[in-house]
């Protein structure tokens, strides 16, 4: 007996991509509207190659979740570098040396992907971030360029949610 051919395999298709510029960061103290961008998680599980014989195998290795950078605006109000210290501060207190604890310093953040009327197609919840390491920008007399901190985030892992 043939295969017939399926409808939906043969007619278009509607395809809705989706947008760099559709997305809101949520992270607790720091305002969304701030953040001018963010890259998404990335996952690596490398692999484990176990040699037998004349021959080789090649297992899934170790999962890992790489950092992610976030680069926010820097306004006058609310100040973008100001929220970004507390969080540090939670971390380690500049002046006394003195380094917290990880129930503290340890946040939860949410990045949701926007459809084209606003709806959130996507939710990527990163769980147990930190700032590994915080940039607070240039300052240039010569141009009128707002002023971004840079920002690495590392995390324990996340989960994607539609």
């Amino acid at each position: 007996m043939a295969n017939l051919i399926e409808n939906s395999e043969m007619f278009y298709t509607p395809f809705e991509p989706k947008v760099q510029n559709r997305f809101i960061m949520q992270i607790d103290g720091i305002p969304s509207f701030i953040c001018k961008k963010v890259s998404r998680p990335t996952i690596d599980c490398g692999e484990v190659l176990l040699e037998h014989i004349n021959i080789q195998r090649k297992l899934k290795g170790k999962c890992k979740w790489s950092d992610i950078t976030v680069t926010l605006y820097d306004p006058i109000v609310p100040s973008g570098a100001q929220a970004v210290m507390e969080w540090v501060r939670t971390s380690h207190e500049s002046v006394t040396g003195r380094d917290g604890y990880s129930d503290f310093y340890k946040k939860d953040i949410d990045i949701f992907v926007l459809g084209p009327v606003g709806d959130k197609v996507e939710n990527w919840k990163i769980r147990g971030a930190h700032i590994k390491s915080a940039a607070f920008g240039d300052l240039d007399w010569g141009t009128e360029t707002p002023v971004e901190i840079a920002l690495t985030i590392a995390m324990n892992f996340c989960v994607l949610e539609y």
